[in-house]
């Protein structure tokens, strides 16, 4: 990217992590570009598509994979290689921690949505930046009425999984879940689904919850240094992402259901104390199942056990601060006709 400020834009939101002023540019397709803040940006086209897309990554900082596939997309955009024909709104959500290679600075920023930041210190960085990024969400998707809502919130994971790319799509209050996304998530190469057993904090959940948008909470595999991605493994789902982006009409095959893996939340771990501790090693990977009756976790006189006749564990995290979610205990599920639309 050169020739322009917004062609120094991720090095600009690098330099001010933390606040960087409002420009507005034009991209060689002449859709207007217009930097709200440091690592937001929105795209909107002279004669946009029925699609508004928020695309954000690096919520954790050290999830580099996501970061670097909007890298690409946002070069192939200003340097003219990929018209953008949908109204688009591009977030590197912790840049700060970015430049560290640290999940966080100070609290878990996928934590701090649909109001949860105004709770605690109000001083925590990662607080302000999530009040923000409501507000430019809300900003974005409240600029039209009548689009077809869609937020892709991309990370990796601490560790390995069964299942290499994994989505988790937000508690829908009893209204279905969309065919028509979980055809495109599959054809991105993301064959798992694990759905959400209630209201949350996370950033998806937000835009689903509050915009009517389809969002979703997309895994792609292990967290690596920059520059260490094999972006091969990616290739789908940023092929169907400049699909999505640039061809108004473009949508993915319908896919069978049934060929579709689906998970649900049996259980939480919630950790207590300091004294919590699993008891499976610290690299078991995440999908791993244990059998009914196995003690999972322990917390002073606190235990956890497998109560189904098979569960598998997703996102276990130890050193997780007191009173957070350790763990989720899942369990292999359908998706039936009436569930869907």
């Amino acid at each position: 990217m050169n020739g322009s400020r917004l062609g120094d834009f991720l090095t600009l939101s690098r330099a001010h992590p933390w606040e960087l002023a409002p420009f507005n540019e034009r991209l060689p397709d002449g859709s207007e570009v217009q930097v709200w803040d440091t690592g937001v940006l929105c795209i909107e086209p002279l004669s946009p598509g029925n699609k508004d897309i928020v695309l954000s990554c690096g919520i954790h900082g050290n999830e580099t994979a996501p970061i670097e596939l909007c890298e690409r997309l946002l070069r192939a955009l200003v340097e003219g290689r990929l018209p953008c024909r949908q109204r688009l709104l591009l977030i590197f959500g912790n840049p700060a921690a970015m430049n560290l290679g640290v999940r966080e600075l100070e609290d878990n920023l996928n934590r701090l949505f649909s109001g949860a930041h105004a709770r605690g210190d109000q001083h925590s960085r990662e607080r302000v930046r999530a009040a923000r990024l409501e507000q430019y969400v809300a900003r974005f998707f409240e600029a039209r009425e009548g689009g077809e809502r869609l937020h892709y919130d991309l990370h990796t994971a601490i560790r390995p999984s069964k299942y290499e790319k994994f989505a988790i799509y937000p508690f829908t209050h009893g209204q279905p879940y969309s065919r028509r996304q979980l055809a495109f998530l599959s054809a991105s190469g993301v064959d798992t689904i694990l759905l959400a057993h209630g209201p949350t904090t996370t950033f998806s959940y937000f835009s689903a919850r509050g915009f009517g948008a389809h969002g979703f909470t997309v895994e792609l595999g292990k967290v690596m240094p920059f520059g260490q991605n094999d972006a091969s493994r990616f290739s789908a789902l940023e092929h169907n992402l400049q699909r999505l982006i640039s061809e108004p009409d473009w949508q993915a095959e319908p896919v069978d259901i049934s060929k579709i893996r689906v998970f649900r939340v049996c259980q939480e771990i919630v950790k207590q104390s300091d004294d919590f501790h699993f008891n499976f090693a610290d690299e078991v990977a995440n999908f791993t199942a244990f059998a009914a009756g196995t003690l999972l976790a322990e917390d002073g006189t606190e235990r956890w056990f497998a109560r189904e006749q098979e569960e598998a564990v997703v996102f276990p995290n130890a050193k997780v601060a007191n009173r957070h979610r350790a763990a989720l205990m899942v369990v292999e599920a359908e998706l039936h006709a009436e569930m869907l639309r």
